[in-house]
């Protein structure tokens, strides 16, 4: 039970850092999230306007997914920055794009792989069907859905971890299956944050606070890794998230949504 209570505390508070980060930063947010916008209308009318030809429209495809993830990258890197209490400028974009070039090549491609199992993989395995199809359609799906929940960590791990593309993927596998309620739930709220993106045209919260949420996510989950190696003996299923998130509590302010609606009440 005391372990449920921490864990709620620390997802609470990610809650609150990600929102008050956002609203702290708000006109810088809603720049990115034109790029976004931007970057998702070349995303669908490259491939439309190559339509006549096939071959010509899955290479405008991944030429445009490979476009969307390097603007991606280099977002998420900068609003890392911003997770980080720094001052987030658009003069560290062009290095910022710079630094993720590669990274964002091997995204397209394996966001070109899994475009291909759910277009081709799933569809074959369903028609198959009998004990051998339902098995290798299971297999698929939690393989697929665990490369997903994955690679929520993968621009969070490159800014804050390791610049090494294996390493990376190690380590964004080990943080997925050492906190797997926690990145279910990391997920849900990507969503729920897209989600709500939808009734403002992708500008707020957006994709950038989209990225932001992962960003201080990994950001705070990453301070159970340090007290636990300097508390080697410590049980690693009862982390003292309260004594933990003292320094950013700090940081952030005993801030609340009504009293930035109506500061007068406060």
């Amino acid at each position: 039970m005391k372990n449920g209570h921490e864990e709620d505390v620390m997802f609470g508070f990610l809650i609150k850092k990600t929102f008050f980060d956002m609203w702290d930063n708000l006109i810088t947010i809603v720049l990115m999230n034109l790029g976004f916008i931007a970057s998702l209308a070349v995303v669908v009318y490259v491939p439309y306007a190559l339509s006549f030809n096939t071959v010509l429209a899955y290479i405008g495809l991944a030429v445009a997914l490979f476009i969307f993830n390097l603007y991606s990258g280099t977002i998420s890197m900068m609003v890392g920055d911003i997770a980080d209490y720094k001052r987030c400028e658009f003069k560290d974009f062009l290095p910022y794009l710079r630094s993720t070039i590669k990274y964002s090549g091997v995204l397209t491609l394996i966001t070109c792989v899994q475009l291909v199992i759910v277009a081709i993989g799933f569809p074959f395995y369903l028609q198959m069907g009998g004990v051998f199809g339902v098995l290798a359609l299971a297999v698929l799906f939690w393989i697929s859905l665990a490369a997903w929940l994955s690679l929520q960590y993968f621009f969070p791990v490159r800014k804050r971890l390791d610049a090494s593309m294996k390493k990376i993927f190690k380590k964004s596998l080990i943080l997925f299956f050492d906190n797997t309620a926690f990145s279910f739930g990391l997920a849900l709220g990507g969503i729920v944050i897209l989600a709500i993106s939808v009734f403002t045209a992708l500008l707020i919260p957006g994709i950038a606070t989209f990225l932001l949420w992962r960003q201080v996510a990994v950001k705070l989950r990453l301070l159970k890794y340090d007290y636990l190696e300097e508390n080697p003996d410590a049980n690693r299923k009862k982390i003292p998230w309260d004594a933990l998130l003292v320094d950013d509590r700090e940081k952030v302010g005993p801030r609340s949504l009504k009293g930035m609606i109506f500061p007068w009440k406060e």
